[in-house]
């Protein structure tokens, strides 16, 4: 730290901030200079408010959309492993516009050879599962990978994409129809009118991917190993039936191409859906089991029913009744139907292979129905199925519900099968399994409890995102993933906070300083690497503004009034932004725009640190100062040299010269300066001289902290001051300092006069998502690794050393209940 002077008038400016000017590239080119506005409102980028979205975020006075009910008969051929359906729709134009045709949506037809998915897939480049392996140079393909040879053997072997028999009225006339891909236009008989209804009939047949082949996100897994003749399935069905596309009103048909990666945007509506499926297999469905007696026995029925106030999961479905059930076969078959009201998609799943284990949970009260959680899994499942699925369900409803709504439908279901994780209204699929030890034993890893705790989490938490708020995942990700990202670490963090669970701030640096960044904002098809892009980063910029921008009580009460004002409507990201800080009632347009519109990232740089002292303008007290600093400099290394070489000065050869100024350095003071500063003070008005006296009868210390803003987004500036009696303080200085100067400011900070600064940390904690903590410090240190510089200098590393104890703990105290409770079970 240098010392420096400081004047009255920076004085009297202390409570501001000294600005300076930078030539900032711009999108906005200034005639006069090159300024850069990054606090630019953001309403020119959003649509404009209209009578269906208004400029609160909310549903305008006008809001509409469409209603699509399904009625569905669907059979399972396990052997052909193929389906086979007829479905009636009925479709309400609740929109202004007269509709002369209606655009369904393919999904399956992806799969074909000749989809613009296949025919655009490339070898290798950023974001691609690549199905070659690169040579020692990288430039060329050195052999086709054993996964790309599977998928093209597999599809070579197998017609996929819909066998569609027929689509007619509801009187059954044939309707002309025109397939595009993964879309299909059908031109009605007649136009649609505003408010009027129109019944599709359709019939249609395709053959189930096998999972593991083509990487999809449904299909069918093969068990050769199965004591049964022919090994087992488990079939997982999802994007099975064709479904209407939205028709809303900020885009019209959202008839883009299904590639793989950007998913749905729906209609709700109600499902009376029959599936029939051999008289040995289990079926988890979205929406409500109708007829129990018809397919469960008394004995399973009763369990039900037990689960519903059950401490903990119960079996419906016993391990050693699904053992069974995996060693024979039959020829009969059972048709499972299932009800289920306003949701917007419907997947199931069936096996004879699965253990069922259901528990209710009660959301208090009698107008808030009691939910039956539910899990499905085979024997591979094993203990850790049994453990932590069906819990991790209803812990994901208890956390979700506070941030959000009560989850309003009968059913909430984990199933286990070939997909890593994948969400439908009601009903998820999670992939994480036991491990077949040596022994005959299953065992699983941390890593494996962790992805399974997790992946519930996170696929069951979509019911509410974007499955209830119904946001278009195809054009905007991170609107479900982002958001449902940032709301499964809360939840993770509340199950067990000693494992590592969600998104911090620290955890995007990496992806915000790379080449392959790009804006949130992008189109999921064309972002180069979705996980940082729509998860990680989403919920690390959530993460900031609760905890570090708007702390938890705005924030959360803002957050719930957008989940609630969108719950079973369609919300566009202006939307959110607009909900966010209507609710909230602070500014954020300067943090959208940085975070979700830019590739900018977080380098707050201290560059230095001035030590200033207030000017008295006395010239007995500042003089005095002055040859306190001139003495304290070091002594010339010429002087020392002279000194020590014995050369003798000509002031000590010659002592009988003397003058006034051989016994008075230059620092004595006069009547000359004595007179000059009773004229200053005169001078001064009375609200002047207030602040001067009393600043020199408090005699604080001044600091000016220059900042510069090297990775470009603007963001608060969080401190952490040590003093040189060692206690430490924290500052917070809102993100607006930057807002007539973006790239470099400086601040004035002001201590007791025994406060004597000696070092400044820049977010200290990481709440920031600072990509370089190099230059966070000053004086400048050498830096250890982050996770050494966080132990050693963190307070929250005492928070985590109590938790672990605190896991640890209660570990201990579980085990002594269950020797405690075997104990007793054995007398």
């Amino acid at each position: 730290m240098s010392l420096t002077r400081v004047s009255l008038v920076a004085l009297i400016c202390a409570a501001g901030f000294l600005s300076l000017s930078s030539n900032a590239s711009s999108a906005i080119q200034q005639t006069k200079g090159n300024f850069e506005d990054k606090f630019r409102q953001l309403d020119e980028v959003l649509p404009t408010p209209n009578v269906y979205r208004n400029a609160a975020g909310e549903p305008g006075h006008m809001y509409w959309q469409q209603k699509v009910d399904y009625v569905i008969d669907v059979k399972l051929d396990e052997a052909e492993r193929r389906i086979t359906a007829s479905q009636s729709i009925t479709y309400k134009n609740n929109s202004p516009d007269t509709l002369k045709y209606l655009w369904i949506q393919l999904d399956q037809n992806k799969f074909r050879d000749d989809s613009m998915s296949a025919l655009t897939s490339t070898f290798g480049g950023i974001g691609n599962r690549g199905p070659v392996s690169k040579g020692a140079s990288g430039d060329s393909p050195a052999r086709l990978s054993l996964g790309a040879l599977r998928r093209q053997q597999f599809v070579a072997d197998t017609e996929l994409g819909y066998d569609l028999q027929k689509v007619a009225d509801g009187n059954g006339n044939a309707l002309k129809h025109v397939i595009v891909g993964t879309l299909m236009r059908v031109d009605l008989a007649s136009p649609l009118k505003p408010n009027a209804s129109t019944i599709l009939k359709l019939d249609f047949a395709f053959n189930i991917v096998e999972e593991d082949a083509v990487s999809a996100r449904a299909g069918y897994e093969h068990f050769a190993d199965d004591e049964r003749e022919g090994g087992n399935d488990i079939f997982l069905l999802a994007q099975w039936f064709p479904r209407l596309a939205a028709y809303t009103d900020y885009e019209a048909w959202t008839n883009k191409e299904f590639i793989g990666r950007g998913e749905f945007t729906l209609e709700f509506g109600n499902y009376d859906v029959s599936i029939t499926v051999p008289a040995d297999h289990i079926v988890s469905s979205t929406g409500e089991l109708a007829n129990a007696k018809d397919v469960l026995t008394n004995a399973q029925r009763k369990r039900l029913e037990k689960a519903e106030t059950a401490k903990r999961p119960v079996f419906i479905v016993t391990a050693e009744e699904a053992l069974e059930n995996e060693k024979e076969g039959t020829s009969k078959s059972k048709t499972w139907r299932f009800i289920a009201q306003n949701v917007r998609d419907f997947a199931w799943a069936s096996s004879r292979k699965f253990i069922w284990d259901a528990k209710g949970y009660s959301q208090g009260g009698e107008e808030r129905p009691l939910v039956m959680a539910m899990s499905f899994y085979p024997k591979e499942g094993g203990d850790l199925w049994e453990k932590y699925s069906t819990e991790s369900v209803i812990h994901t409803m208890e956390v979700y519900s506070r941030f959000s709504f009560d989850y309003p439908y009968p059913v909430a279901q984990s199933v286990n099968g070939p997909v890593g994780g994948m969400e439908y209204p009601m009903i998820s699929f999670n992939g994480p399994r036991t491990e077949l030890q040596d022994d005959g034993e299953r065992t699983y890893s941390l890593a494996e409890k962790r992805f399974l705790i997790g992946v519930v989490i996170h696929e069951v938490g979509h019911n509410y995102f974007p499955m209830i708020v119904n946001s278009d995942e195809r054009q905007w990700t991170w609107m479900d993933e982002g958001l449902n990202s940032f709301l499964d670490g809360v939840a993770g963090r509340e199950w067990d906070p000693t494992i590592p669970w969600g998104v911090e701030p620290r955890d995007v640096t990496g992806y915000m300083k790379s080449s392959t960044q790009v804006p949130i904002m992008t189109q999921s098809d064309s972002v180069l690497r979705l996980g940082p892009n729509a998860y990680t980063k989403p919920a690390a910029a959530l993460n900031i503004l609760r905890e570090t921008i708007l702390g938890r009580d705005l924030f959360d009460f803002a957050f719930k009034e957008y989940a609630q004002r969108w719950m079973f409507k369609r919300p566009t990201p202006a939307d959110f932004f607009r909900s966010m800080e209507e609710a909230s009632g602070v500014d954020l347009d300067w943090f959208w725009r940085g975070w979700f519109y830019s590739t900018d990232h977080v380098d707050i740089s201290l560059d230095h640190v001035y030590k200033l002292r207030l000017d008295t303008e006395d010239p007995d007290i500042d003089f005095a100062r002055q040859r306190d600093a001139e003495m304290d400099k070091p002594v010339s290394l010429t002087d020392q040299r002279n000194k020590a070489q014995g050369i003798d000065l000509w002031i000590d050869r010659n002592a009988d010269v003397k003058d006034f100024y051989d016994q008075n350095d230059r620092f004595t003071v006069t009547n000359k300066e004595r007179n000059t500063y009773r004229s200053f003070v005169s001078e001064l008005d009375p609200w002047e001289k207030r602040v001067f006296e009393r600043a020199i009868k408090e005699d604080k210390n001044y600091y000016v902290l220059d900042f510069s803003n090297i990775g470009g987004l603007v963001m608060p500036i969080i401190l952490e001051l040590e003093f040189e009696d060692g206690s430490k303080d924290n500052m917070y200085i809102p993100a607006e300092i930057w807002r007539r100067s973006p790239k470099a400011v400086s601040k004035l900070v002001v201590t007791e006069k025994g406060k004597v600064l000696t070092s400044v940390t820049v977010d200290p904690h990481w709440e920031t998502a600072d990509v370089d903590i190099e230059n966070n410090h000053y004086p400048r240190r050498i830096i250890p690794s982050r996770i050494e510089a966080y132990k050693a200098d963190s307070s929250t590393s005492g928070v985590r050393r109590d938790l672990m104890q605190d896991s640890k703990a209660k570990l201990k105290s579980a085990e002594e209940l269950k020797k405690k409770q075997d104990e007793e079970d054995e007398s």
